[in-house]
């Protein structure tokens, strides 16, 4: 018998309006997934099979949300969907936070501007003053701008972000010590409780090679004060490689010595251990950090970089037989332990440290790809030194997992607010740039100016409404409230009374933000220019019988 064909497996080409009006349905069905999430009191939106749990599932996330939708029944409405859901999930990568905000902006971007379209606008002029508003609306937020440092400003930041009261303590602590690129490391806790380590410099993934050469029993690593630094690629295939390194260290006056390579044999441990080689030179050997070789070479030249020394590469033709006293590395105190080891105070060129820094920052800001950026922040990271460990306890297993999912989501957001600042929360930031977005448009020039402004008013004011409606208030009511007070009140949905946001604690990510509002009036300002949708043939479904 003939396999029958179905309308929905055939290829086809769709044409406006009706691209339009599925498009919207799409983001439509993703908005009201994602909306409820929005606050500090929000409701939430059932997953009906986890896969890794077998049951239903609370969330409250709009990333994961919009990650777990894979497709909608009706393909013109899932392009409209996935297209909104690829919009959440780059704000999620870059800035860890505020995909429900996004969302909930772009939708009402879209709406009002299909709205616009339909009746005879402009599509080109709309587009220019969408655009020239986003940017006067990114102006508008800079007076707003709130420094953000001190551990009880960062721990109430973070708390806004996840709900976790013990979790935001944390993160604001550690994040006050470390700043905005210093590394964190998340990890499960032996408790059920959050428990914060700070690591003095830097520390790389690379621990001693063997147990023996641990010089401090307790603490199960070795430790070593003002020492030489030799960093390689090479390995240490005899013991006897090592006697140049020593010859060298002595020329320099150290009494200690750290070597970093990528492989060291049990031979030429008792070299290193000897007591009388021990009391002349203090030595320790940690393996070179990385799996492919490009993270193996960055490594290497940033540790040289810190310490002022130079690498040994093994392509560049070095061997150990060309060791001088120059290239060692210096550093106030050196340790590893069996998983890891780390250098404080390293005595290379500051200048050339903040300058690789700089270059790295810039890297950061221009790659796309989230993988590449992250492996970037890790490095830079271990450049500016202070490192913090977070360690994540809960009742069992699979939540100690959600909880450093959050944690990691949390600290992405603050991040960005050590860097750039903060503003007031709850919304209120975005509904204080109404003056400046009226007086625009009363100035417009052109129906199509004035739409825009319009439209950007609506989007500015949404978050707001949203926040308030998720929490059991009407939007109606508290606009009537806020009208008898000045800039920087809102309303605190937990207490449920008008506060001055800044006074009372309640913050946003300034970089945050800025990237949701950047984002979202951006993207949904060029979904407009899309009039036709194009569909392959589905693959065809086994449930029909041939």
């Amino acid at each position: 018998m003939a396999r029958t064909s179905k309308p929905w497996q055939t290829p086809g080409v769709v044409f406006n309006p009706t691209v339009s009006n599925e498009f919207q349905k799409g983001i439509d069905q993703l908005v009201r997934l994602v909306r409820p999430t929005l606050g500090p009191l929000p409701r939430f939106t059932v997953d009906g099979h986890n896969v890794r749990t077998r049951r239903p599932e609370l969330l409250d996330d709009g990333a994961i949300i919009a990650r777990r939708l894979i497709q909608l029944p009706n393909r013109n409405q899932d392009m409209g969907a996935m297209y909104l859901r690829q919009l959440l999930w780059k704000i999620h990568e870059v800035v860890g936070d505020g995909t429900a905000t996004a969302a909930v902006i772009f939708d009402v971007v879209y709406k009002e501007s299909v709205r616009y379209l339909a009746a005879g606008g402009s599509l080109v002029n709309l587009r220019k003053y969408l655009e020239e508003g986003t940017r006067f609306l990114l102006t508008l937020l800079d007076p707003s701008r709130l420094e953000m440092s001190g551990s009880d400003k960062l721990s109430r930041l973070a708390e806004t972000i996840c709900g976790d009261a013990e979790l935001s303590a944390g993160l604001g602590e550690i994040f006050s010590l470390i700043g905005p690129d210093g590394r964190l490391e998340l990890r499960s806790g032996r408790t059920r409780d959050i428990q914060t380590e700070y690591v003095e410099g830097s520390y790389w993934t690379g621990g001693l090679f063997s147990r023996q050469l641990v010089t401090n029993p307790l603490k199960v690593r070795a430790e070593l004060e003002n020492a030489a630094v030799l960093v390689t690629d090479l390995d240490v295939k005899d013991p006897s490689d090592l006697i140049p390194v020593l010859d060298a260290a002595f020329a320099g006056g150290f009494r200690a010595l750290m070597v970093i390579a990528r492989s060291f044999p049990d031979a030429a441990v008792p070299l290193m251990t000897e007591p009388k080689n021990r009391r002349r030179m203090l030595m320790a050997a940690a393996k070179t950090p990385g799996v492919d070789i490009n993270e193996i070479r960055t490594s290497i030249h940033d540790i040289a970089l810190l310490t002022g020394g130079r690498a040994l590469i093994k392509d560049a033709g070095d061997s150990f037989e060309k060791v001088r006293p120059e290239h060692l590395g210096r550093a106030r105190r050196v340790w590893a332990d069996m998983e890891y080891f780390g250098i404080c105070n390293g005595q290379g060129d500051p200048a050339a440290v903040r300058q690789l820094a700089a270059e790295l920052r810039v890297a950061i800001a221009s790659k796309e790809d989230a993988k590449e950026r992250n492996q970037i922040k890790e490095r830079l990271s271990k450049l500016v030194g202070g490192s913090g460990i977070l360690w994540v306890g809960a009742l069992s297993p699979y939540l100690v997992d959600v909880r450093k999912e959050l944690a990691g989501q949390t600290a992405e957001a603050l991040r960005e607010a050590v860097r750039s600042g903060g503003l007031p929360g709850g919304g209120v930031a975005l509904l204080d740039c109404r003056p400046g977005l009226r007086e625009r448009m009363a100035a417009a020039k052109s129906t199509e100016e004035r739409v825009a402004y319009q439209i950007l008013l609506k989007a500015v004011e949404t978050p707001a409404r949203v926040i308030w409606e998720n929490s059991g208030n009407k939007p109606s009511e508290v606009f009537s409230q806020l009208e008898q007070f000045g800039p920087g009140y809102g309303l605190d949905v937990l207490r449920r009374k008008i506060v001055h946001m800044e006074e009372a604690g309640i913050y946003d990510s300034a970089g945050v933000i800025r990237e949701i509002v950047s984002r979202s009036i951006l993207s949904a300002s060029l979904a407009l220019t899309v009039d036709v949708l194009i569909h392959k043939a589905n693959p065809i479904d086994s449930s029909v019988d041939p």
